[in-house]
């Protein structure tokens, strides 16, 4: 069951490779709808963040959530940024307090990607999390120019499973997902192909 993600890995061309790197690193929005989270955000995101119910089904968040664990998770994502490996992405409400936060890791070398993130609870349930869940996959395939997008989920996560049926994911079975402080947790696994989506 211990397995490393993505599992399934189709080698590229190194001017994909390339050009999905180049594509990350000049991310600073996905226009209309997310913007690039940046140090300025961390107390608002931890405020965000602070909501268990919001932050405990996500294995790769900090253990603990206050300014300082979130603010390093910010950085990690700068420098991730600038590699082309990964970003942190925000939506904003009316009164720019963040209502839903995007965190993507790539693999570049499989054209692969990963999405996990969170939306406001009153905002769940409702189907505004699938709407956000559908432009980030379509941007994606569209913008970055992957081929794979995989996804975990709890065991019990029951609106993700939801969520990645409907957005025509095919589940491939259990893994153990790495936790930031190094352990592992159960996970459901899945994954959507292009040519799927």
């Amino acid at each position: 069951m211990k397995k490393k993600i993505p599992l399934t890995r189709n080698v590229i061309s190194d001017e994909r490779i390339n050009k999905i790197r180049d594509a990350v690193r000049s991310l600073k929005d996905i226009a209309g709808f997310a913007r690039q989270a940046n140090t300025n955000d961390a107390s608002k995101l931890t405020a965000f963040l602070k909501d268990p119910q919001i932050s405990s089904p996500i294995y790769t968040l900090p253990e603990q959530i206050n300014l300082s664990t979130v603010s390093d998770f910010i950085n990690q994502h700068l420098q991730e940024a600038k590699k082309g490996e990964g970003i942190l992405m925000v939506s904003e409400d009316a009164n720019s307090q963040i209502n839903a936060y995007y965190d993507i890791q790539f693999w570049p070398q499989w054209a692969a990607s990963e999405l996990s993130g969170a939306i406001r609870n009153h905002d769940q349930n409702i189907g505004k999390g699938s709407l956000g869940a559908g432009v980030v996959f379509r941007w994606l395939f569209e913008k970055i120019g992957v081929d794979l997008i995989c996804e975990t989920c709890a065991l019990d996560n029951v609106r993700t499973v939801n969520l990645l049926r409907k957005a025509g994911f095919i589940f491939k079975g259990k893994i153990k997902s790495k936790l930031p402080n190094g352990g592992f947790r159960p996970s459901l696994y899945w994954e959507l192909h292009k040519n799927q989506g």
